[in-house]
């Protein structure tokens, strides 16, 4: 699945957005609470029943959070196998100036800014653990993540 489908082929399956926090839970098994959800989404997204996708923003902060516990060749090589089941969207012109003002208007972190703008986009379900998404409840779908920290 690419990021640069039509309208109509964003609309075709049911797509849910990971903030860095949901692949971070999905990447540690031992994480308290709420890993069974992000657990269920990846293994629906690599039968084809779902898409799940991450903004290139949001992706950077989980290699930085893993950097913090893993060797570089590590980090590389969970992104090449998250590659194999989620899209990663670039943050080009038209995603920077919505994340923008999502930012501006609620308020939202950058990197957050960016998860909500690819969401609404993709009229997708935000997943997530992070409560700042509940001023938005009303622009974007929400699936709510106990809270965790990687």
């Amino acid at each position: 699945m690419s990021a640069a489908k039509s309208g109509s082929e964003k609309r075709s399956v049911r797509h849910y957005i990971l903030d860095a926090n949901a692949v971070l839970r999905y990447l540690d098994p031992e994480a308290p609470g709420g890993n069974e959800k992000i657990t269920a989404l990846f293994l629906e997204a690599k039968a084809g029943a779902v898409g799940i996708g991450i903004s290139v923003v949001n992706l950077g902060e989980v290699i930085y959070t893993l950097l913090k516990s893993e060797t570089e060749s590590r980090v590389f090589q969970i992104i090449r196998e998250l590659r194999q089941v989620i899209f990663i969207a670039d943050a080009d012109v038209d995603r920077t100036v919505q994340a923008s003002i999502l930012k501006y208007r609620y308020k939202l972190g950058y990197a957050d800014s960016f998860a909500a703008a690819l969401a609404i986009e993709y009229n997708a379900t935000l997943v997530s653990a992070d409560p700042m998404f509940e001023k938005l409840e009303r622009k974007l779908k929400w699936m709510k993540l106990p809270r965790f920290r990687g």
